[in-house]
């Protein structure tokens, strides 16, 4: 359709008023053309780096390091542009340089004989590799990224242009002068963080930064911070939020992990939630109790007194059981959810310590249950129900989670598409015959993309609505039901065997049998309706899934489907790395395609700095385009596509006389 038939259609009224706003955003032919010169310039620019990652579950250390280092993409570029010129030690003095600037700067200035030649080679080095990695942007948006007190020199250097000596000289006694005034460490600071910023166009967060690790808050913090990031919750985030919303459920849940390895201070420390309560009831309730099987797991770094071993223990089986009580009480709240093979409590014969499931009778490791009834198993003591209540205080008042929590939800979903990349955390809930599996919600019927988007809808309303709402109910139940939920996209299997665990030594009740999605992902035709049904081309997209850790040292592959799907989850979580054999997994997507980077165990961020020790990192190219992916061919050039023909519109009404310019 010619612009003329754009402008004076059917609906050249609404089209009109349109303009007329956009006129005041480009009040004059001149901004009009300049932006559209501006737009059009973009669009043949190569499409910037995106990185993804996936259950980092509080490994806040070694996440920083992956940003810090773009996972291993800094490093490459430093070999890609000094090759030869520097020996490979001063390159890996250089990129620690880099990724930790601050630490660095401290122990080098303590070493160098003439600080002044080495902060002049210094800087020109930055400056190269400044000037690389912000080749593929345009000047307005490195001018963005730039530090405020640095900004206008660093765009003269980054811009350099020395035709003749006096051109030459002109930078030259910028540097000098730099050094001069003693701003040399501060620039290198501000070029290194340019370089981390710029290597790195958009983040992608495949779920679960909570549990396990130490340092989920801190991992959030630096992601409220991050330039361009989103997050496709996990079954471990959706508990987090389950539990600022609100949910009682979902706060034992949240405490008995974060019990269960010795990780307490994310919740106490971190979030400020007192868990003083807490304490003092499992020491009147199971003070004489070993509570052996609920012994933390501990990482060899972690140092625990045996009187901190065992005050945790108690802590978490006392949670426990109210998590069980407060799971039966849901279960039984909410026919619908077909979990009533999960009413395990009244299967208990207390008087024999035995219990019956699925027709077999299994003795129990551990009978001491103080807190239950055998005639009402599932209700709260009075001091259970004073517990919940101080706990649900705590939870909800806490800012710094309620601010957590927030950037999730505006930052996250259930699923994201994204430059033909459909990314989420789990599965979608599939049948035996490998089609879409129907879910029953509030007495409709959903599956695939639906399902996926009612359930990102309900567990909105479980957070933003008022207290004792329906829809605020439902929809923190449904945060728990995505937690553990048979159905649940997040968890992806029929049953958390998490009593059976604790109380059962028989192995064969602790197997959690997984979707059929698990069977079916490595099926090309699958992947390709799952695609299709999100509205994506199978001949061009790609699946980017987590939660299921590769066990890559007995072989199994990431990538499935001939390469339609890949599943990221490589160990980021110490717990897991014994399972998988390495320490994660990063997909990075340039203009030339996709690589998949495998990550060995990070040592230590102080043994990256003093003894530059990196993240040994090897890469698989997945795809490799022959024609370098631009702008123009991603989400955003569509949308840079649109804004484009709604300038040259206004530009054919300014000159059409339809709209006036304004002086």
């Amino acid at each position: 359709m010619l612009l003329e038939d754009k402008l004076i259609n059917k609906d050249f009224e609404n089209n009109l008023k349109y303009l007329s706003l956009l006129s005041k955003q480009y009040p004059t032919i001149n901004e009009a053309s300049t932006e559209i010169i501006n737009l059009q310039a973009i669009l043949n620019l190569p499409k910037g780096t995106e990185h993804f990652l996936t259950d980092v579950h509080g490994e806040h250390e070694q996440f920083i390091h992956v940003l810090k280092n773009a996972s291993g993409v800094i490093k490459r570029k430093i070999d890609d542009i000094f090759g030869n010129r520097l020996v490979q030690s001063d390159k890996k003095k250089f990129a620690t340089l880099i990724y930790y600037p601050e630490q660095k700067l401290d122990i080098i200035l303590k070493q160098q004989p003439n600080i002044d030649d080495w902060y002049k080679i210094t800087l020109y080095r930055l400056i190269e590799v400044c000037r690389n990695v912000s080749s593929k942007y345009t000047r307005s948006k490195v001018r963005k990224a730039l530090p405020k007190d640095f900004a206008y020199i660093i765009e003269e250097l980054l811009h350099e242009e020395a035709e003749g000596i006096d051109k030459e000289k002109y930078y030259g006694e910028i540097i000098n002068t730099i050094i001069s005034i003693d701003r040399a460490k501060d620039f290198i600071i501000a070029l290194s963080k340019l370089i981390q910023r710029l290597v790195i166009d958009r983040l992608h967060i495949i779920g679960d930064i909570f549990d396990r690790g130490p340092g989920a808050d801190i991992i959030m913090d630096i992601l409220s911070e991050y330039h361009a990031v989103d997050i496709q919750w996990g079954n471990h985030d959706i508990l987090w939020m389950g539990a600022a919303s609100g949910s009682e459920v979902c706060m034992a849940n949240v405490i008995r992990n974060s019990a269960r390895y010795a990780n307490l201070s994310t919740i106490e420390d971190s979030y400020g939630i007192n868990l003083l309560p807490l304490a003092t009831f499992a020491v009147d309730f199971y003070g004489d109790d070993p509570c052996e099987n609920f012994l933390p797991k501990i990482e060899s770094d972690k140092n625990y007194t045996v009187r901190e071993l065992q005050l945790i223990a108690k802590m978490h089986k006392a949670i426990a059981i109210i998590q069980f009580k407060l799971e039966g009480q849901i279960i039984k709240r909410h026919p619908e959810f077909k979990m009533d093979y999960r009413l395990l409590l009244n299967n208990i014969d207390f008087e024999t310590g035995t219990i019956t499931l699925e027709g077999n009778k299994y003795d129990l490791v551990d009978t001491n249950f103080p807190t239950i009834d055998p005639k009402d198993p599932y209700k709260l003591l009075d001091v259970e129900v004073e517990l919940i209540d101080k706990l649900k205080s705590s939870f909800i008042n806490s800012q710094k989670l309620n601010k957590h929590v927030r950037f999730l939800f505006s930052n996250g979903s259930l699923y994201l598409k994204f430059n033909s990349n459909l990314l989420y955390h789990g599965c979608i809930p599939l049948n035996e015959d490998g089609s879409f599996r129907e879910v029953l919600l509030q007495n409709k019927k959903y599956k695939g993309k639906a399902l996926m988007d009612r359930l990102d809808i309900l567990t909105r309303e479980g957070f933003f609505y008022k207290e004792n709402t329906p829809e605020k109910q439902f929809g923190s139940d449904m945060m728990w039901y995505l937690w553990t939920g048979p159905f649940s996209p997040l968890f992806g299997k029929e049953k958390m065997t998490t009593f059976e665990r604790y109380f059962i030594a028989e192995e064969a009740t602790h197997y959690e049998k997984k979707d059929p999605y698990y069977d079916f992902r490595n099926d090309e035709k699958i992947c390709d309706n799952i695609l299709i049904e999100f509205g994506l081309n199978p001949d061009e997209s790609h699946i980017v899934n987590g939660h299921i850790p590769v066990e890559k040292k007995n072989g199994e592959n990431p990538i499935k489907a001939h390469g339609k799907l890949m599943v990221i989850d490589g160990g980021f979580s110490k717990a897991y790395q014994s399972k998988t054999g390495i320490a994660g997994y990063t997909l990075i997507y340039n203009s030339f395609g996709l690589q998949l980077v495998s990550h060995q165990p990070f040592e230590s961020t102080e043994k990256a700095i003093t003894e530059e020790t990196d993240i040994l990192s090897s890469t698989i190219v997945l795809e490799h385009v022959t024609k370098r992916k631009m702008v123009e061919d991603t989400d955003i050039g569509i949308e840079l596509k649109y804004q484009l023909c709604e300038l040259k519109l206004l530009l054919l009404a300014y000159k059409k006389g339809l709209i006036k310019e304004q002086a």
